[in-house]
């Protein structure tokens, strides 16, 4: 190898380890907590939250509440009202509870009322919304028709796996899993597993049969419960890759 091509892939590894750095600097300091400006923008940003930097759109920040010690990832979007500075009267919007996780690129997008509970997790892409277009008149375009508002209400406890989407009316209970992809609309009872488009319960909870139909008896090993941690402190702001 000559000199020449010596000192070229040098000063790549320089530049390239510095750049890494500033990111890493950059993203830990860029994120959203209620210290920051952005931060206190929103109608409550609870102590210990953090919403991860680089972020997805956000606006309506008074008509929303996030709270203590919730970690929104990385290009997350979260929305109350169709544009900024619109106002939208004297209750929240979009309100989340008390230690949740918001995974990457998540969207919660908020009109009427979107309430999440306490302990809701959820996969990366997951979308939320209150709001779908009408399609009543046939003569105009669906994007241009009124939209239709309904609240939706995610019970605490909740799981929303990868990809799942949650539309207008839906009503979960409490700790209800929601399989990956699945789309959801409708009431479902605390304690059930619901999965498919639609979605549809799957597995429910009985307090004196237990689950039916029943769970497989496959323990996870130390190993698996180990990635399984790893997976979910890789997905929190402040320790996700950008």
């Amino acid at each position: 190898m000559s000199l020449r091509s010596s000192l070229n892939n040098a000063s790549r590894r320089v530049i390239a380890l510095a750049l890494h750095r500033a990111w890493e600097w950059l993203r830990s300091h860029a994120e959203i907590t209620p210290s920051t400006p952005a931060g206190r923008r929103f109608a409550y940003l609870g102590e210990g939250a953090c919403i991860g930097f680089p972020t997805g759109a956000i606006y309506g920040e008074p008509w929303i509440r996030v709270g203590d010690h919730t970690l929104i990832g990385v290009h997350v979007t979260l929305s109350a009202g169709f544009v900024p500075d619109l106002d939208l009267g004297p209750d929240p919007i979009v309100t989340i509870g008390k230690a949740c996780s918001i995974g990457r690129g998540s969207h919660i997008v908020g009109h009427h009322s979107i309430e999440i509970g306490d302990d809701v997790f959820t996969g990366p892409y997951v979308y939320i919304t209150d709001q779908n277009h009408g399609y009543t008149d046939p003569d105009t375009p669906v994007g241009r028709q009124w939209p239709v508002n309904d609240a939706v209400v995610i019970g605490s406890g909740c799981w929303l796996g990868t990809g799942a989407i949650i539309l207008p009316g839906t009503r979960l209970g409490r700790n209800v899993v929601v399989a990956g992809g699945a789309v959801v609309r409708g009431e479902f009872p605390d304690h059930s597993v619901v999965a498919g488009v639609p979605a549809k319960v799957v597995r429910s909870y009985d307090p004196v049969n237990g689950w039916f139909p029943p769970q497989p008896e496959v323990p996870l090993d130390d190993e698996t419960l180990a990635k399984i941690a790893e997976l979910i402190d890789a997905d929190r702001p402040g320790e996700m890759a950008g």
